[in-house]
């Protein structure tokens, strides 16, 4: 079959074709693919960067899907351990981490937007529930996961949005969205810090989708503009896409009630993930979340890798006519 093969991790994927994978246990089935999204996520494990990569070459890239079974039925899935990506023809689905879609949901818009959109979502429903009337600060607003932090936080109860983001362009589309407000973090650090702190000195939650050099600036300055260090602050890291360590002096956790933590693969349980799934769908299916795709066939997935994507915009990859 056809699919999209990484050869070097120096290098964007490249079409060929690949032996078809075949299903192992009685849980597994081999589906056609409809839609599979380029995540960031994908991209780090086609260059070999994420946490989880194991160094192993050739492989096909790609960690959920749209898929269609031979009996009709529309999947979303996520890729199972140990098998060949989503960026295919065909690939296995594990049926225990599926959810089924009704007939007649757009398999573009529900590929492009669950990986991006479960990060906030599984964030906020199972490792930082929001409180009453909590306030949010998105930190990386501006990339396609934080555009849709912004939306979820919004759906699921938070009275007041803060996104932060380098991309100016982007951050003046996020009211729109649902931001209450914006803090460019370009310039003067000590003046960001300070915009910074003014605008999220108070918030509950923070999901962190930058880290490195830019937590380690934004980290202090809520902090230390909290007018009660004693509530309780969640900062949730999600991404890392400013750097994958910080320096934390121990004095931030001493005097502030700062709760550190990660969401993700491992952070959260695969059946726990799941469980929030189908209702998600749902939702990017009816419209809730505004959305802005770009179908591309497999065979131009060279192309698609290298090619840029307008503001808050997500490629997906789609069966050649």
């Amino acid at each position: 079959m056809h699919a999209a093969v990484v050869h070097s991790f120096d290098a964007p994927p490249r079409y060929g074709t690949v032996a078809e994978p075949e299903p192992r246990g009685e849980h597994e089935i081999l589906v056609d693919v409809l839609a599979a999204g380029l995540h960031p996520r994908v991209r780090s494990g086609a260059d070999g960067s994420h946490y989880t990569s194991e160094g192993v070459l050739p492989l096909v890239p790609g960690i959920d899907a749209v898929g269609r079974t031979p009996q009709g039925e529309l999947l979303y899935f996520v890729a199972p351990d140990g098998v060949a990506g989503t960026m295919a023809e065909r690939a296995v689905v594990d049926r225990r981490r599926a959810v089924g879609l009704p007939a007649g949901t757009d398999p573009v818009a529900v590929a492009a937007a669950m990986n991006p959109a479960m990060s906030s979502w599984v964030a906020l429903r199972r490792r930082a529930p929001l409180p009453s009337g909590a306030s949010v600060l998105v930190l990386g607003a501006t990339g396609s996961a934080g555009r849709l932090a912004v939306q979820v936080a919004k759906h699921l109860g938070a009275a007041r949005v803060v996104a932060a983001g380098r991309d100016p362009g982007r951050l003046a589309l996020l009211p729109g969205l649902g931001a209450d407000e914006t803090v460019p973090l370009l310039g003067d650090p000590e003046q960001t810090a300070g915009r910074l702190g003014r605008a999220a000195g108070d918030v509950d939650v923070v999901l962190d989708y930058l880290w490195g050099a830019a937590t380690e600036h934004a980290l202090p300055a809520v902090l230390s503009a909290r007018a009660e260090r004693a509530k309780p602050l969640a900062w949730v890291q999600i991404g890392s896409v400013a750097g994958p360590d910080i320096t934390l002096p121990s004095a931030y956790l001493r005097g502030a009630n700062l709760r550190l933590m990660g969401s993700g693969q491992g952070s959260v349980s695969t059946a726990g993930i799941l469980a929030e799934l189908p209702s998600l769908a749902g939702l990017i299916d009816s419209g809730t979340f505004a959305l802005d795709t770009l179908p591309v066939p497999l065979s131009r997935v060279e192309h698609a890798w290298t090619a840029p994507e307008a503001p808050g915009q997500r490629t997906v990859l789609t069966p050649d006519a």
